[in-house]
């Protein structure tokens, strides 16, 4: 079951995000992620958050919507989007996208892209998307659908990555080992269809990407 969970970073095109709600069994909206709903004009199932970034229109519209409001002190040891993935690891979703994780503040960038290392020691299939970008971390094996215009980008997330083989690539690597701060992995080219990333030990970010 996949939950969608939706932050107040930057979304541009909203309909290039249409094709993730429509696989969402549940919409879990942080904070200010509910001016993004309102634009899209979907209800989200909860919202999760301190409400220190809601606008009170957004708030009164949910509200208004009796949307089931998890409300948490602005004092507290978890952003709001690490409380929304341990509530929606909690319902039982078993994959979790994070739409408007990204945005001008690089610290909340970063702490919402290592959440994936969260979802993956639970057995959580997690990935952040915006406009440009698929997000994802692998600690054994994944696979990666081509898309027009993308390029598929690997960097180790640990001192070494060792044993990583790729399929599908125009670049492959047959059980080599890349060290962390390498930019040996960016910016290859799909072949393939699908392309298939394995690896031995290590943790390794896989980024789909485009221009």
């Amino acid at each position: 079951m996949v939950a969608i969970i939706v932050c107040s970073g930057s979304i541009i095109d909203y309909s290039y995000h249409e094709k993730y709600f429509n696989i969402a069994k549940s919409i879990i909206c942080v904070d200010g992620g509910a001016k993004h709903l309102r634009n899209l004009e979907l209800v989200p199932d909860v919202l999760i958050g301190d409400l220190d970034s809601i606008q009170k229109e957004d708030l009164e519209y949910l509200n208004s919507l009796n949307v089931r409001i998890i409300k948490y002190p602005s004092e507290k040891n978890m952003t709001d989007t690490e409380i929304a993935v341990d509530f929606a690891v909690e319902s039982g979703y078993t994959e979790i996208i994070i739409i408007g994780g990204i945005g001008s503040r690089l610290d909340h960038s970063l702490a919402n892209i290592f959440l994936l290392k969260q979802m993956l020691s639970r057995g959580i299939k997690g990935m952040i998307v915006n406009e440009h970008n698929e997000i994802m971390l692998v600690k054994d094996r994944i696979f990666v659908m081509r898309e027009e215009g993308y390029k598929l980008t690997l960097l180790p997330l640990t001192n070494v990555v060792e044993g990583i083989t790729t399929k599908g690539l125009y670049y492959e690597l047959n059980c080599e080992d890349i060290e962390m701060g390498s930019s040996r992995g960016v910016s290859n080219e799909f072949l393939d269809e699908t392309a298939e990333i394995t690896i031995k030990k290590g943790l390794l970010m896989v980024i789909k990407s485009r221009d």
